[in-house]
C-alpha cells in the first residue's frame, strides 16, 4: 500500500463510532454511493449511478412470505394435505397452523416458489396473501 493509504487507515482507526458513521453518510452524499453490509465481507460501496431516477429508492424485493390468511371450514382437510406437502411439519402442527390463521407458510421465498404457493393453496380452498 501506498503511504497515502496507509495514513489514511490510521486515521479511519482513530475514529469513534460516532464519527465512523457520520463519515459513511457523508461519503454516501458526497459520491452518491450506498454503503451496505453484504454477507459476512464487511462494507460494500455499491454505486447508485445506475438509478437516473433519484426520487426512486424501491428496489425490486426477492424475497416474500406466504400466509394462508383463512380457509374454508369444508376444505381444511385439502389444505392440510397441501400446507403438509410445503412444509417439514407432522399431522399435529400442520392442523395447529392451520387452525391458528393467518400464520406464514414460506418466508424468505423467491416471487415465482411464492406465487406456486399461493396457486396451491387456494386451489386447495385457502385464502392467500403474499407480503
Amino acid at each position: 500500500m501506498t503511504t497515502k493509504i496507509n495514513n489514511i487507515i490510521e486515521e479511519l482507526k482513530s475514529l469513534t463510532l460516532l464519527e465512523a458513521a457520520e463519515l459513511v453518510k457523508q461519503i454516501e452524499e458526497t459520491f452518491d454511493v450506498d454503503a451496505s453490509v453484504t454477507s459476512n465481507q464487511g462494507i460494500a460501496m455499491i454505486s447508485s449511478v445506475a438509478n437516473n431516477d433519484s426520487n426512486n429508492d424501491l428496489e425490486e424485493k426477492t424475497e416474500f412470505d406466504v400466509i394462508l390468511e383463512e380457509i374454508d371450514a369444508s376444505k381444511k382437510i385439502p389444505v392440510l394435505k397441501v400446507v403438509r406437502s410445503l412444509t417439514s411439519l407432522g399431522l399435529k402442527e400442520a392442523k395447529e397452523l392451520v387452525e391458528s390463521l393467518p400464520k406464514p407458510i414460506k418466508t424468505s421465498t423467491s416471487k415465482e416458489d411464492a406465487e406456486e404457493i399461493k396457486v396451491k393453496l387456494e386451489e386447495a380452498g385457502g385464502k392467500v396473501i403474499i407480503k
